[in-house]
């Protein structure tokens, strides 16, 4: 039974001369005064939100991207200064690129966030997938291999420290603490000062493959998972339900049901026929697949599609996907509101496990169209699930 609505916003600035035939994803570049604006941006969704029962807003950790795309690099710092602006809404971690952190720097600043925002900050970890930002840290992306063995060290890391009032570790990434002379005796555990205030801390990730490894580590630290409709392509993927489901299985809860611990993710567009709210919002869908398409999170494109889509001369005819095709497959919603629920109520009929869904905007969509699409949602859509909304 659906009872939270959530929002992503990845922190992309406003733009012009968007969808395949606009600009190229490489030409784009800011001056730092309107990269900035994504934080005025991020305000103005937030207050959108909180003001329209809606459970969480999700943001998303990247770094260098003048193109405008993604330009949050500290989602902690600026969650905290988000919660101090609003009341209810939560704040989710969309993710923090794990291998890009010391595993305890990351577990102290989370556990200070959460204190200083009462508990309304939601931890959430992700490997990464833009070699310009995880390379530049020092850690592997190109490597595939070994940016899952280091993503999971560092996750392990840090449930020890939140979990335990001291804690060691030894492994092929980390030696913690390192054995030292420290004030007259030999350095054995350490302990996070502060741990969280909130405990047990509620972990969330991304799923895109979902393979048993994936499923099954996320399993054994109770880390819940996201389907799309951020960067991703949004929808129902049944294979990742069945198999996130068996995972929970294998770790011991017998009883674990389709859709359970996982969200939905959709991009939508609101509109009073679904031909409107499609014409509306053909540029932000094609911006979306611009950027992200060529990063290989958009099932089906192929190799031919991902050269095309950064070149607009070619672009526009290329036979690359529409919004008319992701409309039909229920991964964009567009229409009226009617027609949403109805479609959201098939989600949660065929899911009844599934509490949580996203709504969404592709890159691409300015603030003033995200922020009405928001209120209009939470007053002609979220009332269909009155009393249940915000569990």
């Amino acid at each position: 039974m659906i009872t939270k609505f959530d929002s992503l916003y990845a922190g992309h600035v406003d733009m012009t001369d968007i969808g395949y035939g606009g600009t190229a994803v490489n030409d784009r570049k800011f001056d730092n005064d309107h990269l900035m604006t994504a934080y005025s941006k991020a305000e103005a969704i937030a207050k959108t939100l909180d003001a329209n029962g809606f459970d969480t807003m999700w943001m998303a950790e990247h770094h260098f991207q003048p193109e405008g795309y993604e330009c949050i690099p500290n989602l902690l710092m600026l969650d905290v200064h988000l919660a101090h602006l609003t009341k209810n809404i939560k704040f989710g971690c969309g993710f923090n690129i794990t291998p890009m952190w010391h595993p305890l720097r990351l577990a102290e600043d989370y556990a200070v966030a959460d204190i200083l925002s009462k508990g309304r900050i939601i931890f959430g970890v992700g490997r990464g997938y833009h070699t310009r930002e995880v390379e530049t840290f020092g850690s592997n992306i190109t490597d595939q291999d070994a940016n899952r063995e280091e993503f999971e060290e560092g996750v392990d890391v840090i449930f020890k420290a939140f979990n335990n009032e001291s804690f060691s570790h030894k492994g092929k990434y980390f030696t913690l603490p390192p054995e030292v002379p420290y004030r007259g005796y030999t350095l054995k555990e350490l302990t996070l000062v502060p741990r969280p205030q909130t405990l047990p801390v509620e972990c969330w990730q991304p799923i895109q493959g979902g393979t048993p490894r994936a499923l099954d580590f996320m399993a054994k630290h109770g880390i819940k998972g996201i389907l799309g409709g951020g960067v991703a392509e949004g929808g129902v993927m049944n294979s990742i339900m069945e198999g996130y489901r068996d995972a929970l299985v294998r770790a011991g809860n017998k009883d674990a049901q389709l859709g359970e611990g996982l969200s939905v993710g959709f991009h939508f567009h609101l509109a009073p026929t679904v031909e409107q709210a499609m014409e509306e919002a053909q540029g932000f869908f094609e911006e979306n697949l611009k950027m992200f398409g060529p990063l290989r999170l958009h099932r089906g494109m192929t190799e031919e599609q991902m050269s095309i889509i950064g070149d607009p001369r070619r672009a526009p005819t290329a036979g690359l996907p529409t919004i008319q095709e992701a409309v039909e497959k229920q991964a964009f919603l567009a229409g009226p509101p009617e027609r949403i629920i109805e479609q959201i109520k098939s989600v949660e009929k065929e899911f009844p496990a599934l509490e949580r869904v996203g709504m969404s905007h592709p890159v691409g969509t300015p603030q003033s169209v995200i922020t009405e699409q928001l209120e209009w949602f939470g007053k002609e859509v979220m009332p269909a699930f009155k009393g249940k909304v915000g569990g």
